[in-house]
C-alpha cells in the first residue's frame, strides 16, 4: 500500500488524497473533476494562496514577478518550462506583485523576479532574479533537500 498525498486542487482548492505512485499519472480533483496538474504554473492571489501554498503535502515554488519587469519576462518561459518537467514533484505557482502587492508585503519580496519555496504553508528559502534552466534545476534541487 502506498502512502497517500494531500494535493490542493488548483481549480477550486479541496483537498485531495491521491496514492503517491498514482500522482504521474495525472490525477483528476474528486470535487470538480478538473486535473491536479497541468503542466503549467498556477496564478496565485490574495484569496488562493493559502488555499494551495500552505495546504497540501508537495513543496511550492512560487515566482514573485510584475508584467513591467524584463528579466521576469526572460524568466517566465525557463519556469512555464520547469512546470511541465518538475510536476507532479512540486506545484510552481506565479504571483503579479503588481496586481497582489499585499501579498509581496506579506513575504518581504523587494526584488522582482524572486522564488520562494513553500512546503506545508511555511517558506524554505528565496532566490532573487531570473535563472537559466540548469541553474533553476541545481537551485531547486539544493531547495528541496532543506524542505
Amino acid at each position: 500500500m502506498t502512502t497517500p498525498v494531500e494535493v490542493p486542487c488548483p481549480h477550486c482548492a479541496t483537498l485531495n488524497r491521491v496514492p503517491g505512485t498514482r500522482l504521474g499519472e495525472h490525477p483528476a480533483c474528486g470535487r470538480c473533476k478538473q486535473p491536479l496538474f497541468g503542466g503549467h504554473p498556477v496564478e496565485l492571489r490574495g484569496d488562493t494562496f493559502d488555499a494551495i501554498a500552505a495546504r497540501g503535502d508537495l513543496p511550492v515554488l512560487v515566482d514573485f514577478w510584475a508584467p513591467w519587469c524584463g528579466p521576469c519576462r526572460a524568466f517566465a518561459p525557463v519556469f512555464a518550462d520547469a512546470a511541465r518537467t518538475l510536476e507532479p514533484r512540486l506545484r510552481l505557482a506565479k504571483i503579479d506583485t503588481e496586481a497582489e502587492p499585499a501579498l509581496a508585503a506579506r513575504f518581504g519580496i523587494r526584488s522582482i523576479p524572486t522564488l520562494a519555496l513553500f512546503h506545508r504553508g511555511r517558506e524554505v528559502t528565496r532566490k532573487a532574479g531570473a535563472m537559466d534552466a540548469p541553474s533553476l534545476r541545481h537551485w531547486l534541487d539544493r531547495a528541496l533537500a532543506q524542505a
